[in-house]
This record gives C-alpha cells, structure tokens and sequence, in this order.
C-alpha cells in the first residue's frame, strides 16, 4: 500500500468516527438532557450549527478520501458484482442518507431552539435523529465488515 493510500484510508476513518459518533452523542446525550431542561436553547443552537458544519467538512473529506479509495480499489465492474464492492455502494448510500438527515435535523433544531423552545424543537426533530443515530450505526458495521476484509 502507498503512502497516500494509507494517509487517505486514516483521514477517512477519522472523519467517520468523530462525525458518527458525534450523530450518536447528540442522540443519545444531547436530546435527552435538553428535553429535560438540562441545556439552553443558546447551547442547543451551537451544538446543531456546529454539528452541521462538521457534517459538511466531512462530506467534502469524504469525497476526497474515498474517492481516492474506491478509485485505486474498485473498477466500476467490482463495485457492484463483488460483496466487497457493494459494500463500498451501501456505505455511500448511507453518507448520502446521513448526511441528509443530520442537515435536516440540526436545520430544524436550530431554528425551533433560536424560538427558545428547546423542549418542542427536541421533541419535533427526535425522529430525524433516531433515524440518523441508525445510520450511523449501519455505517459502522460496513465499515468493521470492509475492514475485516470479509468475504461475501
């Protein structure tokens, strides 16, 4: 493996975890401490503004690393007729669905948390997060399958 190809595959495994995990730490730590009263609104709209801007750093690192990868390690034919490659198409397909759902998400929140309604913003984008938190978690699993070089 080249050096660049090691220095892409750790810069795209580092931007995956800090932004799935920071999707699962607001699901899991953030929303319910603000609807309980724990977190102001103001605090409530720079964690959705900030975890927005990572969501769009990460995108364009995304597109960046993992192009690199999925170029110098798929053709267009093993994308999609070897279980390795479609593995990559699922793990896309996942980004694309997360980040759509976490731009969604913290567009909503920060917009109802700014009215200083933390508790309704909370309660009207809880969906969106349980559905990004899931997202999240397929994307880790696709991502342990690709790393554990199992054969499908």
């Amino acid at each position: 493996m080249a050096v660049i190809d090691s220095v892409m595959q750790v810069v795209h495994v580092l931007f995956a975890g800090l932004w799935t995990g920071s999707v699962l730490f607001v699901v899991g730590a953030v929303l319910p401490a603000s609807a309980a009263g724990s977190i102001s609104s103001a605090a409530m709209e720079t964690i959705s503004t900030r975890l927005s801007w990572l969501t769009r750093i990460s995108a364009v690192v995304f597109v960046a690393t993992g192009g690199h990868l999925a170029g110098t390690g798929y053709t267009a034919e093993s994308l999609f007729s070897t279980g390795r490659g479609q593995l990559v198409v699922a793990m896309l397909v996942l980004w694309f669905v997360l980040t759509g759902l976490v731009e969604v998400g913290c567009k909503r929140l920060g917009g109802s948390a700014a009215a200083d309604d933390v508790g309704a913003a909370v309660e009207s984008t809880r969906p969106i997060f349980l559905a990004a938190g899931g997202v999240a978690v397929l994307l880790l699993v696709d991502a342990g399958l690709l790393a554990s070089n199992i054969s499908l």
